[in-house]
């Protein structure tokens, strides 16, 4: 297995092909969302940091998952829809992963391997990745996107 995850591809929510080796030189914060969740909120704190530092080298990336108390039930379309209308999303958004279980995609399998290693344990987790494509730190549900440990964590990898 590669040490980084620049080798995935994995599909847009719109159902094209994408490469995450696109973002290479980029630093990722790759989320598990849901659109019914008790963290459903963290979208527009998402959305804040993604304009806030993407011009410095951040993509935001969400994976809708319905691992986790069936919270993520709908389509792709209606997904999108409820992320750009209620919170403005703007970040890329895929299609809906298996975060874990025997369905689990490639991404997530290779996330979960990484120390801390582990199983993803609700929506709203977040992996951050450096620009080599290496996954450097994980945050769990309750770490809001505005959270001081989370920022600081991002502003080491642009800075």
């Amino acid at each position: 297995m590669s040490t980084t995850i620049s080798d995935i591809t994995v599909q847009t929510i719109d159902g094209a092909r994408k490469p995450l080796s696109d973002y290479s030189g980029k630093a990722l914060l790759i989320v598990n969302v849901a659109s019914y969740c008790g963290y459903t909120s963290q979208y527009a704190g998402l959305q804040k940091l993604y304009e806030k530092y993407q011009s410095q080298g951040l993509e935001v990336l969400g994976f809708p998952c319905n691992d986790y108390g069936s919270q993520e039930p709908d389509a792709n379309e209606k997904i999108q829809q409820f992320c750009s209308t209620r919170f403005g999303v703007t970040f890329p958004l895929f299609d809906k992963v298996h975060a874990r279980g025997a369905e689990q995609h490639p991404l997530y399998a290779k996330l979960t391997q990484t120390e801390p290693k582990g199983e993803v344990s609700w929506n709203f987790e977040k992996f951050l990745v450096s620009k080599t494509g290496e996954v450097v730190n994980r945050f769990k549900s309750a770490v809001g996107p505005d959270s001081p440990e989370l920022i600081a964590a991002i502003e080491r990898e642009l800075f």
